[in-house]
């Protein structure tokens, strides 16, 4: 047995590199992996815990509990303005990731072109491709603050594309988008007949403006599908609890797959999320205002090293151009000698040449030695 070509192409994931050379070097501070360093709020963990000595370890409807599913209509609906039936359109997955996946599969037919907006999330690609879809750049611009505009999906050909993957706060840049800028992509789907797949995982997460959904956005609801979940504002990341959103026949078809292949997501996590989405919005506030902080220490450390670096005002990360030609060799330049894990930008696909990502979801105390070793090794 061999594994198939189209999977033999794909190449291992940048970021997990950059983790796997970590975890062989001592006194690390690891600025890599986009993972909270907060514990998830302990009301979650304990009704996690009492689920638990319960004996509450069975399956749940493929859909997820509908217990959770009227919880995360009722909080997309008051947060965000949308507007989503729990029994037919909300689907709860294992992570947003499995999300993404489901509507991959359930979207692309062997040759549909997937335009994705880019620097992006390492797992788009990929999951264009175990589609047997093929996969069309649309590189976002430093000039244009990393927002999808117009002019980049047309300057990629993207009219003829059949769906568009989009992430706003975006992973890796921090970019935002407001709703000024979301409506002319909005108009540019509407006139090409373009499906959205919007991954707004970090819409807890902005610092300078409310999130808004493209979905939101008129004619957009019936071409779009959100995902969203727990693992980042709630910091749950190992729970792997997620959710998309969209029209029935849409859900109805991820849900098919995912009926199949995840059979329903953890049971444990589902009651963990219930009870977040119940009582831990102070616990998400105090984390939103503690990144913020970090954020604005990490930018003002690059522009004190002069080196120039992207103000991002969103999800947990900052975009700095590489203070050599190559950001890998950076990176592992660095790694080797301040021992520091940055991801180099090219990990994320085109747009992401000569910047690194730096995440700042580490400890206060850890960033600031972090960002100390930094400025040394640029010195």
């Amino acid at each position: 047995m061999k594994p198939s070509e189209r999977v033999a192409q794909v190449p291992p994931s940048g970021i997990r590199r950059f983790f796997e050379l970590a975890e062989e070097m001592d006194d690390i501070i690891s600025l890599g992996v986009g993972e909270p360093d907060f514990s998830t709020p302990w009301a979650a963990r304990e009704a996690a815990i009492a689920s638990l000595e319960q004996g509450k370890t069975s399956y749940t409807a493929n859909r997820g509990r509908r217990e959770l599913r009227e919880r995360i209509e009722t909080h997309v609906d008051s947060n965000y303005d949308l507007d989503y039936d729990a029994d037919e359109e909300i689907l709860v997955t294992a992570g947003a990731s499995e999300g993404l996946d489901l509507a991959f599969r359930a979207l692309v037919n062997p040759g549909d072109t997937v335009a994705v907006a880019q620097p992006s999330y390492v797992s788009y690609v990929p999951g264009v491709v175990f589609a047997h879809g093929e996969v069309l750049p649309v590189p976002t611009r430093r000039e244009d603050e990393f927002k999808l505009t117009r002019e980049v999906l047309e300057d990629a050909g993207a009219e003829a594309a059949d769906l568009l993957v989009m992430c706003y706060p975006n992973n890796p840049t921090g970019a935002t988008m407001t709703a000024e800028d979301l409506e002319e992509v909005a108009a540019f789907a509407r006139e090409h007949d373009l499906g959205v797949l919007s991954d707004e995982i970090y819409a807890e997460l902005t610092y300078e403006h409310d999130h808004t959904s493209i979905a939101t956005l008129p004619g957009m609801r019936e071409r779009t599908v959100v995902f969203n979940g727990f693992s980042k504002a709630y910091a749950m990341t190992g729970l792997r609890l997620g959710y998309a959103l969209g029209p029935p026949d849409i859900v109805g078809a991820m849900n098919r797959i995912h009926q199949y292949t995840m059979l329903s997501a953890p049971t444990t996590a589902q009651y963990a999320a219930i009870e977040a989405l119940d009582s831990c919005d102070d616990a998400v506030r105090d984390m939103c205002e503690q990144y913020d902080r970090r954020r604005k220490l990490v930018l003002s450390r690059f522009e004190d090293m002069g080196v120039d670096c992207f103000r991002s005002s969103g999800a947990f990360y900052a975009f700095p151009e590489s203070p050599w030609e190559d950001p890998g060799e950076f990176a592992e330049a660095l790694l080797e000698a301040e021992r520091v894990a940055v991801v180099p930008g090219t990990a994320f696909g085109e747009g992401g040449e000569n910047h690194l990502r730096v995440s700042y979801a580490t400890g206060m105390d850890d960033l600031k030695e972090a960002m100390a070793r930094i400025a040394r090794f640029v010195d």
